[in-house]
């Protein structure tokens, strides 16, 4: 892979080469009436095909990854990119809908929800509810009602949560505890033509905790190679393995830490504040947002792009946003760039501020992840 400098600044590939067209491809691959195999996987004969997410094994973290999981090196491989903001639950949206995060609504970390709560995707249960919040069909649903079977592979824990429900509806749900009953899970799905979506979240945990590079997460980098070479070694003719990712990660200094919350220049008209610290929903008192856009971008200057709801949405980078998404969106959005984070004292648990590597904005080594794949002889 040819990879850019980590920090220019990526825009979303929707409908040419990103998480949102890997399931559409994947679909026609399979024959799905209506889907286009727009990433041209050339998966000729091939009836069950395997999706592996690594949570956080972004594109740039794959050379050193490798190091210690070297079945990632043996491939050929290509990028496609995440979603905005490249956080897990809106790329998890993105992939399991095949749409841009404009249409099916998840568009942060966390956003505000209309009684001015906010709603943490990742802790979502049953309110909002999850076909309203999330309205669009998912691509398992499209499969199943084309005839083609698909089945989720997750941790226990995640069956019935709101974001289970709003990415993978449609699917049939094998709980797996492990890296062990991950594989097994994946493979014995296998045994059917079909779709198989397994998620390994292992690698992001530690990125986030100790820092891409630790120890620690070098074990779980070793531990993704295990996997990996379990479903090579298992994957029965006729199938294929494709090996992506939601995001990628980087390690913040303490100097690029900021509490917007401490400083009054930043805090002056804000009543709201989500997303998280790479990728900053605002939401700000009537008539503050013009002053909230000048005191941030004078304040981060090349460090940060921030827009004005009215300017990220004409910007693109959520794809088309449906009429009853737009209010989920900051009345000002900050994306960090460079080694820079917004951290929100006061406003979130004060363990994210404490986190060691972060993503959720622009830069190429958030927004850019590895596609690869593997496919068994003919059946």
């Amino acid at each position: 892979m040819t990879l850019p400098d980590p920090f220019t600044i990526v825009r979303p590939a929707y409908g040419s080469g990103s998480l949102a067209d890997l399931l559409p491809s994947i679909s026609a691959v399979l024959g799905v009436p209506g889907a286009a195999d727009v990433l041209g996987l050339d998966l000729e004969g091939v009836d069950r095909v395997a999706v592996l997410l690594v949570d956080g094994l972004g594109a740039y973290q794959m050379q050193e990854a490798a190091l210690h999981a070297p079945i990632l090196g043996q491939w050929a491989g290509r990028t496609l990119t995440s979603g905005f903001p490249s956080t897990t639950p809106v790329s998890l949206a993105t992939l399991g809908t095949g749409t841009p995060p404009g249409q099916h609504g998840i568009l942060g970390f966390t956003v505000r929800k209309p009684d001015g709560g906010v709603l943490n995707h990742i802790q979502w249960g049953k309110d909002p509810d999850p076909a309203t919040w999330q309205p669009m069909p998912t691509r398992f649903e499209l499969a199943r009602a084309a005839g083609v079977r698909s089945t989720l592979v997750t941790k226990p824990s995640f069956r019935g949560s709101g974001l289970t429900v709003a990415c993978y509806r449609g699917t049939s749900f094998v709980g797996a505890d492990d890296p062990q009953a991950l594989s097994a899970g994946m493979l014995g799905a296998l045994s059917q033509p079909g779709i198989v979506y397994g998620y390994h979240p292992d690698l992001d945990h530690h990125g986030h905790g100790s820092g891409v590079g630790s120890p620690e997460w070098i074990d779980a980098a070793a531990g993704v190679g295990k996997l990996i070479s379990r479903l090579v070694t298992g994957l029965p003719a006729g199938a294929a393995l494709l090996v992506t990712a939601d995001h990628g990660q980087l390690n913040i200094p303490d100097a690029g830490r900021i509490d917007l919350a401490a400083d009054p220049g930043l805090s002056a008209g804000v009543v709201g504040v989500a997303g998280e610290p790479r990728m900053r929903h605002l939401y700000v008192a009537p008539g503050a947002a013009d002053g909230a856009v000048a005191a941030y971008r004078d304040f981060l200057g090349q460090n940060g792009l921030v827009m004005t709801r009215e300017e990220a949405v004409a910007s693109g980078l959520f794809g088309a946003v449906a009429p009853g998404h737009r209010e989920r969106i900051g009345d000002v959005v900050v994306a960090c760039l460079g080694t820079t984070v917004l951290t929100a004292g006061g406003w979130e648990p004060p363990s994210v501020a404490k986190l060691v590597a972060y993503h959720g904005s622009l830069t190429a080594i958030e927004m850019t992840v590895p596609l690869l794949s593997f496919v068994a002889g003919p059946r």
